[in-house]
């Protein structure tokens, strides 16, 4: 790792594409070379104890093993509840309890949660606190663009307290922030500082991640946050020059580096090979930047690979399932960015249609990459619909709408604070909600599959705010047992199935377990998991490295099948561009395993 000379040090990228890993192995790198470091999370799904395989608390705490550095993991989480606290507390003697709840569901969005987050490490960089007593501060996972631009606004220090319908507010009330506008104005200029703070963009060799390391660069860069630096962690070389699918991948590997998004390839770029080992503990974090340890180790742990097991059940059985005695249903799958959820829906759409069933097939997906899979078959079949439901124009629709309600009576600080809230994403959240809820009327005639649901956090947002479900309830003076609203559908097991995505990776799945949480809060259960790009459910591997990532996935399989999932399935890992095809494929050979 070189240039690593800043105090303030910032890794971000999606999740599963290594930044902790290379945030600890950078962090172990300066102590080693005699800097005193702090490493801090903030990541909700956090696995710094399991890779620094040392104990770490949300106080600051030496690492096991490594001299001259220590570690703090900030939960994002409680930050987020002690923030929700101080928000609530004054005004229970105020409001109802009813109230109490509906603001307490406005302030459970990702931006509430990345704001008391940001407000709780923002003391690191501000020098004030324990962050004054290290050479240098890593952090693992950075801020985004919307939490830095939203702690900007100078109405958001002033006494704004209007509240948005819908609860698409994601701030609250900002006096419950502990720092002071001060302390903010400090850490942002010092971000902005290009001998103070370095921002690592995290990425693999793929459209996915590359797409959203680009657009992270340019939200930073229009913060004039310029000292950026591109690391393409993960890169595949074969071992094994016989071996046809190793083939393959190191193909579809060099295909994507040369397509990296322009304004990424202006960025100062350093890779990190795919080892055959999991970065787990100081050794292994060390040689993922030492060449000379990293030789000996993988040398070690290619000699003599037992065959990985076969945990997954094929995409063919899940569709199996999901049809079972029904002609009709609504299927949805979810999941963070990058984990192939698009492609599930896709997959399972085309796949039902198959068997002779009318799908329709729609996404909010604002790439529209649904299209994109469907462009990859020679012929749809005719009992197929797609389209989509553009969350850009049906947000702006909202936009105009609370801004003409909400801020005709605002000053200009005050509709500035607005509109920028308005950028949060619970609010393109709930605009989507109205356009989705017409795709759940079609479920009770044809099989539906949408790619990405609504959040369970947006459901009982609506929900509590009552501008859906409890006001027809209201209003309608019908028998409650002959209502039907899209919520409740959503809630309905035998019509409405939940798909979680994940990748057979720790920080994956950690946030699909998180996200599957949300859901349960909101009345919803998950029907299956399915885990995407699985080396596992490929036999005949003969490449050395891919046969030890293989087998290295059966730990996170496991842990999902006992811990989290009712049922489990999988999608084989494609050494392919044309993925739908060479899935259909995958099945119309009979290739699919049997499990365990």
């Amino acid at each position: 790792m070189k240039n690593t000379e800043t105090p303030y040090i910032f890794f971000t990228g999606k999740g599963g594409v290594g930044k902790t890993s290379l945030s600890c192995a950078t962090a172990i790198k300066l102590a080693d070379e005699g800097k005193k470091v702090l490493l801090v999370s903030t990541d909700p799904a956090s696995n710094l104890q399991d890779v620094l395989q040392s104990e770490v608390y949300d106080k600051i705490n030496p690492v096991n093993g490594v001299d001259r550095l220590w570690a703090i993991n900030i939960d994002p989480e409680i930050s987020a509840e002690e923030y929700r606290s101080r928000v609530t507390e004054p005004l229970k003697q105020i409001l109802s309890e009813a109230d109490i709840k509906k603001m307490n569901e406005e302030l459970s969005g990702a931006c509430t949660t990345e704001i008391a987050a940001f407000d709780e490490f923002s003391r690191f960089i501000s020098g004030e606190t324990e962050g004054g007593k290290f050479d240098v501060v890593v952090f693992d996972t950075a801020p985004t663009g919307h939490t830095l631009r939203l702690l900007e606004l100078p109405a958001a220090w002033a006494s704004f307290t209007q509240e948005n319908p819908d609860g698409a507010s994601c701030l609250g009330p900002t006096s419950a922030l502990k720092s002071s506008q001060e302390r903010y104005t400090t850490v942002v200029n010092r971000l902005r500082d290009p001998e103070m703070g370095t921002f690592y963009l995290v990425a693999r060799a793929d459209k996915a991640s590359l797409k959203e390391a680009s657009r992270t660069s340019d939200e930073l860069a229009e913060l004039e946050m310029k000292n950026q630096k591109l690391l393409i962690n993960g890169l595949f070389k074969a071992l094994d020059t016989q071996d046809e699918f190793a083939g393959k991948m190191q193909s579809l590997t060099e295909k994507e580096l040369k397509s990296i998004p322009k304004n990424l390839q202006e960025l100062p770029l350093q890779t990190y090979p795919l080892l055959p080992y999991n970065i787990l503990g100081v050794e292994k974090l060390r040689s993922l930047l030492n060449t000379e340890l990293q030789k000996e180790l993988v040398g070690a742990k290619v000699q003599n690979v037992k065959e990985p097991e076969q945990l997954l059940a094929g995409m063919d059985k899940l569709v199996e399932e999901l049809i079972a005695d029904k002609t009709n249903g609504l299927i949805m799958t979810m999941g963070k960015g990058g984990v192939g959820k698009t492609f599930t829906a896709s997959a399972l759409a085309v796949m039902i249609a198959k068997k002779g069933f009318e799908v329709h097939l729609t996404t909010t997906d604002p790439a529209a990459h649904v299209q994109d899979f469907m462009d990859q078959l020679k012929d749809l079949p005719k009992n197929l619909t797609v389209d989509r439901i553009d969350p850009k124009l049906e947000t702006q629709r909202y936009t105009r709408k609370v801004l003409s309600q909400k801020g005709k009576d605002l000053d200009e600080s005050g509709k500035q604070l607005l509109l920028e809230d308005l950028k949060s994403p619970c609010t393109e959240e709930v605009a989507v909600f109205h356009a989705f809820s017409k795709a759940i009327q079609q479920a009770k005639r044809k099989f539906v599959v949408i790619d990405t649901a609504p959040t369970g956090h947006t459901l009982l947002l609506l929900d509590t705010a009552g501008s859906y479900h409890r006001e027809l309830l209201r209003t309608t003076g019908m028998d409650p047992e002959k209502i039907r609203t899209p919520y409740m559908a959503l809630q309905d097991s035998a019509l409405s199935k939940v798909i979680l995505v994940s990748l057979p990776e720790t920080t994956p799945m950690r946030e699909a377990a998180a996200l599957q949480e949300d859901l349960k809060r909101a009345g919803i259960g998950t029907y299956a998991w399915v885990v995407n790009q699985s080396l596992s459910m490929q036999k005949d591997l003969k490449d050395p490295l891919l046969k030890n990532r293989a087998l290295a996935e059966g730990d996170v399989i496991k842990i999902i099948k006992e811990k989290h999932a009712a049922k489990t399935f999988g999608i084989p890992f494609l050494a392919e561009e044309n993925l739908l095809p060479a899935l259909l494929e995958f099945y119309d050979n009979k290739k699919p395993v049997t499990t365990n």
